[in-house]
């Protein structure tokens, strides 16, 4: 009989991703101080990709520890510009600020995936794509945060690729969905290997 599979995240994009590709899964959210764990992990010194894979780690552990017979998907994503580690916006005023940061320059995203069972890792998968913005005008900058402030909101960096959020954008380097914050792929060949999934 396969395993539950259990996904360690509030987030509804990941949890679209895994119900369109038709993986059984439930949701229980891992109740995590995330603005407090990654700066004592920025504290470390430890890379924007190591921060992205931690958090991952900490949010399977927490929810692995109650569900010890499940494997439980804990994700995390971490967006680097020039070595500087952005969080989601305080308020339009912050997303403005961090668009600007961006524009007319690449940064990268870092998405984690790691699985749990009885406690103990036993997968993980870290994706590194590079996003080229382009530079956009101000007007539009304006337009864009007035039109959309209520779905970017809780994204870092202020846009969803899925949307009009990919106007903002001349090119991308990797997998698309490690933007939207899952490594799916990676995900759906360890779940195919484990028996979750039909071969």
């Amino acid at each position: 009989m396969p395993e539950n599979l259990i996904l360690a995240s509030g987030s509804a994009i990941r949890a679209t991703l895994l119900a369109k590709a038709q993986v059984p899964f439930t949701v229980q959210v891992a109740r995590v101080d995330e603005d407090m764990a990654r700066d004592a992990l920025r504290a470390q010194q430890l890379a924007a990709r190591d921060i992205a894979d931690a958090l991952a780690e900490m949010k399977a552990l927490r929810i692995s520890g109650k569900f010890p017979d499940d494997l439980v998907l804990g994700c995390d994503q971490i967006l680097d510009v020039a070595g500087i580690i952005l969080n989601k916006p305080q308020d339009r005023n912050d997303l403005t600020a961090q668009l600007r940061q961006l524009k007319g320059r690449d940064h990268r995203l870092h998405s984690a995936a790691v699985v749990f069972h009885a406690g103990r890792p036993i997968w993980r998968s870290v994706r590194t794509v590079t996003m080229h913005m382009r530079d956009f005008s101000d007007d539009y900058l304006t337009q864009y945060i007035d039109a959309n402030w209520n779905i970017v909101r809780h994204c870092v960096g202020g846009y969803a690729l899925e949307g009009v959020g990919v106007r903002l954008f001349s090119k991308i380097d990797g997998d698309y969905f490690s933007v939207l914050g899952l490594p799916l792929l990676d995900v759906l060949a360890f779940l195919t290997e484990r028996g979750v999934l039909q071969k």
